[in-house]
Formats: C-alpha cells, structure tokens, sequence
C-alpha cells in the first residue's frame, strides 16, 4: 500500500545525512542497497499470529554512487506492507491494514521526514 501526502517522495538529499535521519527515526537501510538504490526499512509487530509490518521508504541515485557515499538520493513515495510467513512481503494495494498501523506509519514517517528536512536540496 502507497502511503500518500506524507511529503517525504521527490525530495532530494544526499545520502550521509539521509541515513543518518532514518536511522534517528529507527529505519533500517542495512544490506539494502546497491549502486544506484537505497531501501529503509521499519518493522511494525502484529498480534496476529505470523504477521508483521514493514513501513519502506525508498530512493535512488540522481547522480553520484551509494557505494562511494556520496549519492544524492531522490525518494519515492513510501510503502506498507505485510509480511507473510514464510512467503515474504506484500505491498499490494487489496491488502488490508488495520488503521491504527497505518496512523503509526504516518506518523514514523512524519518524524523521519522531520529528521532530514534540514537537508533536503531545492
């Protein structure tokens, strides 16, 4: 699920002070990555048995390397999804939320973009 007017897609920042505001905001970037794209990740528990959510906020490169550290990322718009055991993750838009998990996303979203807009590039 597209998680809309949050404001964080199409911001340009580079990628130092980007990982260092999602990281404050417990959005974990980890091993996902690759020279062009930048994945960040939170992880939401369920009282349903063998579900959990997963706030995504991803970007990519709009010039320089990930790898170098000096990328400037562009974000897109952040997903919800969630994670089925054991076949994985799912982001469809017929998959079904329970609100208060969504207010939750919105609002560790709000702080995450509230850690990084200082950065942001016009």
């Amino acid at each position: 699920m597209k998680i809309t007017d949050t404001g964080i897609e199409d911001n340009l920042i580079d990628l130092k002070p980007l990982d260092h505001a999602m990281e404050k905001a417990n959005f974990v970037r980890a091993g996902q990555w690759d020279y062009e794209r930048v994945t960040y990740d939170y992880k939401i528990g369920s009282p349903e048995k063998n579900i959990t959510y997963y706030i995504r906020v991803q970007g990519y490169a709009v010039e320089g390397d990930v790898d170098k550290g000096d990328a400037v990322i562009k974000l897109l718009t952040p997903l919800l999804g969630k994670h089925y055991y054991p076949t994985g993750i799912e982001y469809g838009e017929k998959e079904e939320f329970p609100p208060t998990t969504v207010e939750r996303a919105s609002t560790l979203l709000k702080n995450a973009k509230q850690n990084f807009e200082p950065f942001v590039k016009n």
